[in-house]
């Protein structure tokens, strides 16, 4: 059921439809205009807003071919869905950057656009970490889900960032941890990596590896794990606006089989 708030994206929606875009390209760009499984595709780099400034990301996931069932009972069905999230970050000092992520969207396979809760975040990071040869820093990210995005109402995922730049080569690794507050042991160990290369100080081109490889206590088999490849691109329009334009294709039977990302990232 459409939720309060949705009606102009609806109308936004209708009329992007009535000049004729093909389907790909209208279900990307509704998240850039105002729309969003997974709202976050994304390594994170230990780069942070400016202190005293504000950012605003936009993140949209589209999946062309997905899961046909949803992860559990009366949650979103993967297939042709498109997800999500508004993030905005505040630059309290040159190590510390604060974040809320308002709102975590989607829109069903049905046309149904939802919203599946918020997020609060804390980043704490080795200051100008663009401008080292190695960085690092952590990110504790505490989320508030509706019972058609999560399991439970409250999850917490922590973030560790390890990074090199190596004259053009970016070497990024984030080991994310993910708690649902149910035990130390049922937490799920969720690692993501990123090799890009610079070819310039606009353009950039890279691999990234999303996985989760179950439970802490017990790591599921490999068929059993999300594992998923994305080919990737950046650039950097100006000095406030940047982009990300990715696909990726899923690697064992229970992940996505394909997801194309955008994330569109402006300082305000």
């Amino acid at each position: 059921m459409p939720r309060a708030g949705t009606r102009a994206t609806s109308r936004l929606a209708a009329g992007l439809r009535g000049l004729a875009l093909p389907r790909t390209l209208l279900i990307l760009l509704l998240p850039l205009a105002a729309w969003a499984q997974t709202d976050e595709i994304q390594v994170y780099d230990a780069g942070i807003a400016e202190v005293g400034s504000f950012e605003l990301t936009v993140h949209g996931n589209y999946t062309p071919d997905g899961l046909q069932q949803p992860a559990f009972r009366g949650g979103v069905v993967p297939d042709h869905s498109v997800n999500g999230a508004f993030e905005w970050a505040y630059g309290v000092a040159d190590f510390w950057e604060l974040g809320l992520y308002a709102p975590v969207y989607t829109m069903t396979n049905g046309g149904t656009v939802e919203v599946d809760g918020a997020k609060l975040r804390t980043l704490f990071v080795s200051p100008h970490a663009r401008e080292r040869a190695f960085f690092y820093g952590i990110n504790f990210e505490y989320s508030f889900n509706l019972p058609h995005w999560e399991v439970t109402r409250t999850a917490l995922e922590l973030r560790p960032i390890i990074g090199w730049h190596h004259g053009r080569w970016d070497f990024i690794l984030n080991p994310i941890v993910d708690t649902n507050f149910m035990g130390l042991g049922r937490a799920h160990f969720a690692p993501a990596e990123r090799i890009a290369y610079n070819v310039s100080e606009r353009w950039a081109f890279g691999v990234e590896e999303y996985g989760d490889l179950g439970p802490l206590r017990s790591v599921e088999p490999w068929a059993e794990q999300s594992q998923s490849l994305f080919l990737v691109v950046d650039y950097t329009a100006s000095t406030a606006d940047s982009f990300e334009l990715g696909a990726g294709k899923g690697l064992t039977p229970q992940t996505d089989s394909v997801v194309l990302k955008v994330i569109w990232n402006h300082s305000l």
